[in-house]
């Protein structure tokens, strides 16, 4: 009697046999049918197409490249041959050239005549501070005597050029931060201003250049010689020696930080203030100070602040009145529940009240006046949202998909869905809807401006002015009430997931300064960003020059 290896072994030598006759079956096949101009089209008729490699191997490699990139490097290397050599080399591998959250997209999968599987693959490689290196792999998959599939462990799995004999170094030039100063000439230090720390090697340039130079270097293992570069990051030529002069204010700055500080209870936080009738930025601010800049390039569901949005595209058709009735029931379902924060309502509300109040139910039960896609229509003409903003530094710029069905529309309506901004963008959006016009913001002077925007109608721009002011003197954002000025606000609460509290959200406007902060897992907008928003207000008064 045969072994279970041998059994094992030629089982799978006659599985390869039959999907390569199959194969050239099916082939036959195709050129009968063309030749004949009969009705058996490639792939029909009474005849099996080729199938293709085992799909088995395609999710084994993918499974290894979703581990390899989150970092769970032990499950990584068990999908391979070599689980011990392969976590090694792949803890050395991302460790050594401080690589993290790599990007790795598998290709198409194609098969050998021996009956192994290659999935070639893109890695994205970030390297800390200096950005990414990107080059093309593939991983080797063979079938096991028990029918599963593992990747065939070799060091040209992590890159095409790593062997016995040669490895790679990450090799940094030393560079010193630019000196940086405000809109008045005042030097701004990233330790007083601990926010501006991370920012202020990516100003200017439009965020392209960081400042930070650095080299990944092919070597040989045994004298270290380098023998060719694989990738640069940083400018060639020399940066200017002169400082770089920003539209921050060290005041404004330095009131933002503050507030963060003193109200965000270790939340991660971030605001931005800027001018209203220029774009031009006047504080940036994250809580913590150091790591991703969620300000300028967080990616957020804005909450009921993007009722701003909503509205301006309700009032641009004449869908609806302030004075109109929009009932606010507690609940409205549309493909799932949806529900007002605390599960308020308001029957027979104005429309007005209804944006006072943060009725998400009434502007849900809006959502047949618009047409699909039109909310990212009237986001990208008007207030420039998803358009290509140079503002001197690298930001997200926003994003309103058209809705894949109705229980996204209504989602959308309320700032909801895959609607994504961040503070940048809806201090943006405040700053339109209060002046008319959109300025693209700016940290430094001088940017290119690719955006192409058409003024919102005045009478659109009064009502918008009259609900934000009625949200602060009789609504969702009367934490600001006891301020001096004209001050106008919009609140906002935003779902993440189940397990997750909301983030809070307040935008407001006050003469020439549009502010917005987002607070994560803050549970509503008044009362996780109200008080910092407040705080800075009370502390920097006056427009800035």
């Amino acid at each position: 009697m045969d072994s279970l290896a041998e059994y094992t072994s030629r089982s799978n030598r006659d599985r390869r046999r039959r999907r390569n006759a199959v194969r050239a079956v099916s082939a036959g096949a195709v050129v009968l049918a063309v030749a004949a101009g009969g009705s058996y089209a490639a792939g029909l008729g009474p005849f099996a197409r080729d199938t293709g490699p085992d799909p088995a191997a395609g999710k084994q490699a993918s499974a290894f490249l979703a581990d390899w990139a989150a970092g769970r490097l032990p499950s990584a290397a068990a999908r391979t041959t070599s689980p011990g050599t392969a976590q090694r080399v792949l803890d050395s591998f991302t460790a050594g050239l401080e690589i993290t959250e790599p990007a790795l997209r598998a290709k198409a999968a194609t098969e050998a005549e021996d009956g192994t599987v290659t999935v070639p693959f893109t890695a994205r490689m970030p390297v800390t501070g200096l950005g990414t290196w990107t080059y093309e792999s593939k991983l080797p998959l063979r079938q096991r005597g028990d029918g599963t599939w593992k990747v065939d462990w070799t060091l040209s799995v992590v890159h095409p050029r790593l062997s016995g004999t040669e490895k790679f170094r990450l090799e940094r030039e030393e560079t010193k931060p630019p000196e940086v100063i405000d809109r008045q000439g005042t030097a701004l230090s990233g330790d007083e201003l601990p926010s501006l720390a991370p920012l202020m090697t990516r100003l200017g340039g439009n965020g392209t250049d960081t400042g930070a130079r650095g080299a990944i270097h092919l070597v040989d293992r045994a004298t270290g010689d380098v023998e060719r570069t694989e990738a640069t990051f940083g400018a060639r030529t020399v940066r200017d020696k002169g400082p770089v002069r920003t539209t921050l204010h060290a005041g404004w700055q330095s009131a933002a930080e503050q507030a963060l500080a003193t109200h965000a209870e270790g939340k991660n936080a971030a605001l931005v203030a800027l001018r209203i009738d220029d774009g031009e930025i006047l504080a940036v601010a994250n809580s913590p100070a150091s790591g991703f800049n969620r300000a300028l390039s967080g990616t957020y569901a804005p909450g009921s602040t993007w009722k701003i949005v909503t509205t301006s595209a309700l009032l641009l058709k004449d869908a609806v009145k302030p004075d109109d009735v929009v009932d606010c029931p507690r609940y409205l379902t549309v493909g799932k529940r949806f529900q007002n924060v605390e599960l308020s309502q308001h029957p027979g509300a104005t429309f007005r009240k209804d944006f006072t109040e943060s009725c998400n139910t009434a502007f849900i039960s809006l959502r047949d006046r618009l047409y699909d896609g039109e909310l990212g229509d009237v986001a990208r003409k008007y207030f420039g949202v998803g358009q290509e903003w140079h503002v001197g530094a690298p930001t997200y710029d926003g994003s309103v998909p058209a809705p894949k069905d109705e229980t996204e529309k209504a989602a959308s309506m309320i700032g909801q869905g895959r609607v994504q901004a961040n503070p940048l963008l809806m201090a943006s959006v405040t700053a339109t809807a209060v002046s008319g016009t959109f300025h693209q913001p700016s940290l430094t002077r001088g940017n290119e401006d690719k955006t192409a925007t058409t003024p919102l109608p005045r009478g659109v721009v009064t009502e918008l002015r009259a609900m934000l002011r009625a949200t602060v003197t009789g609504g969702t954002a009367e934490v600001l009430s006891d301020l001096p000025g004209e001050i106008g606000a919009k609140t906002g609460t935003a779902e993440v997931s189940d397990a997750q509290d909301n983030n809070g959200w307040l935008v407001a406007h006050r003469g020439n300064v549009a502010v917005a902060c987002v607070v994560e897992e803050g549970v509503t907008g008044g009362g996780s960003a109200g008080p910092i928003v407040h705080s800075l207000l009370a502390a920097a008064s006056g427009d800035p020059e």
